[in-house]
This record gives C-alpha cells, sequence and structure tokens, in this order.
C-alpha cells in the first residue's frame, strides 16, 4: 500500500487477497514426546517455486530449552494496526503450550533467517496473571499482544488472557477482569464493531497432556461451550452450551469487520457451528454441517469420530476449509449463503481409514470404500491432514499433519518414527474444488536431528488466521 502513514498488513481483507505471493513460510517444529533429546525449533521453508531452495527448510532456529511444546503462533501487530505508521509486523510470538513460556522472534531484521528476540519465562506468567499453558496469540489495535491460556499454574482448566506490552513485551497482567476468567480455555477471535470476542475451550491441561482418555469424556471434562465477551468491559456476557458440540477448537468470525457471525470447529463431535448476533444484541448457536462417524475394528473404540481439528475461511469469507485429522480429509464449502454451507471440494490425505492399515471399516455413511494411502514424491504419507493456512488469494492451500505430540504419539505412532511432512493443495476459487499439489513436499522426517513434529504455519506478512481487521 503506497499511503505513506501505513502501518502493518492491509486496509481490508479484499486488499490483503491482492497481496504479494508467499515464498516462506514460518513453522514451529516439535521434539516432546518423540524420544529426541532436542529443544523445539523453529523452521523456516522455501515455498517458491521459482526458488532452487524450493520445498526445502533453509533455517533453524533452536528455542534455549527442552520439551517446550512449541504450538501456535502469531504477530506482536497486524491489519488491526494498519493506520499506525510507528508499527512494523516484525515479531513473532511463540507460546508454549507445555512449558508456558513465551519466545519473541525476531523475523524483521532476516525474515529467512529469524534470530531469537526475547524469553518471557513462565514464572513471570504464573506470578502477574495466575495461568499457564498458553495458546492462541492476537495482537490489538492497543499494540498490546494477547494471549489466551487453558489452565492455572498447576494444570486445572482456566480460560484466561495474557496481556503483554507490544513493544517491551512485559507481562502487564490479564486481559480480563479478576476473577473472570472462563473456566477453559482454547482459541479467541474478537470483532470490535460488534464490541464482542468469542472464545472457545479443549479441556483443563491435566485432561489432555498425556493422551486421550474416552473416560474423560464420559466424565465431561472437555469443552462443550463457547463464550462471548464484552470487548469494551473485558467480562463474559454469554456462555452457549453446543448442541453436539464437543471440544469447540478453533473459532473464526468472518474477516468482514461489520460481520455478527463465524464458525467454530467441534473436534470430537465432528460438527461446524455457526454464531451469530441476534436481533436484540444477544448471541446464538446452531449446528451447520455434521461429519458423520465411521463404524470401525481394530481402533480405540467402536465409532471414529472425523475430528475436525483446524477450520478456515478465506479472506473473502466466500470458502470455509477444514481438516478431519483422524478420517484423513480436507474439505471446502462454499458459505455464500452461511445458514447451509454446501460441500465443494474433498480430498484425502493420509488418516487413519486407509485401505491396507490396521483400522477395518464396518458401516460407512459417505464412502464406498477406503481411501487408498497418500504416496507424495515417494513417501508415503503418514498421519492425517491438520494445521492448514490459505494463501492471500486464495488459490493454494498448505496443510502439516501433527496435532499435539502426545496424541501424535498415540494415534499416528508412525508420525513419531517418521516426523510429519507439508503438503500444498491447488484451489479452484471459481466453481470450487481441491487438487493435490503432487509436486508440493517438505518432509520433516529428514530433519538434522531427527524426525520432527511441524505444527501451525504463518507467512511473514500475515494471513487469514493471523489478521483482524477493525
Amino acid at each position: 500500500t503506497k499511503c505513506g502513514k501505513c502501518g502493518p498488513g492491509y486496509p481490508t481483507p479484499l486488499e490483503a487477497m491482492k497481496g504479494p505471493r508467499e515464498e516462506i513460510v514460518y513453522l514451529p517444529c516439535i521434539y516432546r514426546n518423540t524420544g529426541i533429546e532436542a529443544p523445539d525449533y523453529l523452521a523456516t521453508v522455501d515455498i517458491d517455486p521459482k526458488s532452487p531452495q524450493y520445498c526445502q527448510v533453509i533455517h533453524r532456529l533452536p528455542m534455549p530449552n527442552l520439551k517446550d511444546e512449541l504450538h501456535h503462533s502469531g504477530w506482536n501487530t497486524c491489519s488491526s494496526c494498519f493506520g499506525d505508521s510507528t508499527k512494523s509486523r516484525d515479531k513473532l510470538m511463540l507460546p508454549c503450550l507445555m512449558s508456558s513460556r513465551i519466545y519473541v522472534v525476531d523475523v524483521g531484521s532476516n525474515p529467512r533467517a529469524p534470530k531469537l528476540h526475547k524469553v518471557i519465562e513462565a514464572e513471570d506468567i504464573h506470578a502477574k496473571c495466575g495461568l499457564g499453558y498458553i495458546h492462541t496469540s492476537h495482537c490489538l489495535a492497543s499494540g498490546e499482544v494477547m494471549i489466551s491460556s487453558l489452565g492455572d499454574p498447576k494444570g486445572n482448566g482456566k480460560g484466561g488472557f495474557v496481556l503483554l506490552d507490544g513493544e517491551t513485551f512485559e507481562v502487564k497482567g490479564t486481559w480480563e477482569r479478576p476473577g473472570g476468567a472462563a473456566p477453559m480455555g482454547y482459541d479467541f477471535w474478537y470483532q470490535p464493531r460488534h464490541n464482542v470476542m468469542i472464545s472457545t475451550e479443549w479441556a483443563a491441561p491435566n485432561v489432555f497432556r498425556d493422551g486421550f482418555n474416552p473416560a474423560d469424556v464420559e466424565a465431561g471434562l472437555y469443552g462443550s461451550h463457547i463464550h462471548v465477551w464484552d470487548w469494551q468491559r473485558h467480562e463474559i456476557v454469554q456462555t452457549l452450551p453446543l448442541q453436539d458440540g464437543l471440544i469447540p477448537l478453533e473459532v473464526r468470525f468472518l474477516h468482514n469487520p461489520d460481520a455478527a457471525q463465524g464458525f467454530v470447529g467441534c473436534a470430537l463431535s465432528s460438527t461446524i457451528q455457526r454464531f451469530y448476533k441476534n436481533q436484540g444484541g444477544t448471541w446464538s448457536v446452531e449446528k451447520v454441517i455434521q461429519v458423520p462417524p465411521k463404524k470401525v475394528k481394530g481402533w480405540l473404540l467402536p465409532e471414529m469420530p472425523s475430528l475436525i481439528t483446524d477450520i478456515l475461511l478465506s479472506l473473502d469469507d466466500r470458502f470455509l476449509y477444514f481438516s478431519n485429522w483422524l478420517h484423513g480429509d480436507l474439505r471446502q464449502y462454499d458459505i455464500s449463503d452461511p445458514h447451509r454451507p454446501r460441500l465443494t471440494g474433498q480430498l484425502f490425505l493420509g488418516g487413519s481409514i486407509v485401505k491396507g492399515g490396521p483400522v477395518q471399516v464396518l458401516e460407512d455413511q459417505e464412502l464406498k470404500c477406503q481411501p487408498e494411502p497418500l504416496v507424495v514424491k515417494g513417501k508415503r504419507v503418514p498421519g492425517g491432514p491438520q494445521m492448514i493456512q490459505l494463501s492471500l488469494d486464495g488459490k493454494r492451500l498448505y496443510v502439516t499433519t501433527s496435532l499435539y505430540s502426545a496424541w501424535d504419539k498415540q494415534f499416528y505412532p508412525d508420525l513419531i518414527r517418521e516426523g510429519s511432512v507439508m503438503l500444498q493443495i491447488d484451489v479452484d476459487t471459481v466453481r470450487g474444488g481441491l487438487k493435490l499439489n503432487p509436486n508440493f513436499l517438505v518432509d520433516f522426517g529428514k530433519e538434522p536431528l531427527g524426525p520432527a513434529l511441524a505444527h501451525e504455519l504463518r507467512y511473514p506478512g500475515g494471513d487469514c488466521s493471523s489478521d483482524i481487521w477493525l
């Protein structure tokens, strides 16, 4: 943008779609629970087809500690600060799910070779916020950075928010009012024009930390609500129970800042729920997509959920994408009518029900036969599609296959042995449709210190899951 006084990002979501093609991507790579005694690291991957280093990890930034469980990432500033020319998107925030540290990484000095800028220790967050097990990072128009928590320092459920100074990265305290945290936490998204924030819930860290136990579901220990917050007063004004909504994870408002609706993916019940503002100013939720479970033999349970683990909306709010980590498919829905999403693309990328695997499908409401295993450039892909990121123009979808190290180890032991992969899907943005790029593979099984678990993807200039417009 050539306005001379502009800050980071783009003035509108539609302007962002005209941004440059992505050339590199940052991914946290995890060694916790893999048996490899090495720190997690931030990988920089070259994804420019014209580059001689295409599909290669060109830089690795190891963290100074072991077993952090890097997970999601965010920015020091984004399009919410577009009007402030003093702001620059040059620091990547890396909250650690298990250690509760926050690493601030300098990606501005040399985008292709990031370096560590600051470490915020867990003790600082524990003392000033009473929070731990931190997850989603969003920048605010105030210049601050806000990071959600899943628990208190002892691993009990507590859905609060850590507030950092966006310049010094000092811990300022909690965003929510004292004593006002939600019972559980995970993801969040705010929409200032409607004075609202929505947060979701996974479970207390002590529940999911070492793996998934079905008895915990029966005991009601997993999340099944979304929380509606007053953005100005920093307090919960509604808690909405979800019908068929177990483990609501990623939440996405429509990108249009005037929009008073969005979607949340519920992992265990395999549903997509639409939340929306009523005429009276309160909020409601409705189920708009249900992926049916499959009756199986040779698996943990007699019925296998699809496990919706990540969702995305294109910047023009036309398409919804989500990954079914266990069933193994990636889906594209046209949401021109948000009440009735229409399936326009589906692609199987591995998963637990592939032919020749240990799982036999006995009854399937969707498929006539089990899908073939996926082989890309000679490598059979372990795991299933998990984290997804869309190019600004909406034409390329990038996918990684690791969910969380303890659950990877339980559900896809071959991911631990072979490492995760990154794939690229070509998207038909006119009629809808998904097609695998057979020439794209980043194999994290061949990393110098051994197979790694690569997780969430970020482009240097921002993307459709980190930018919020005011």
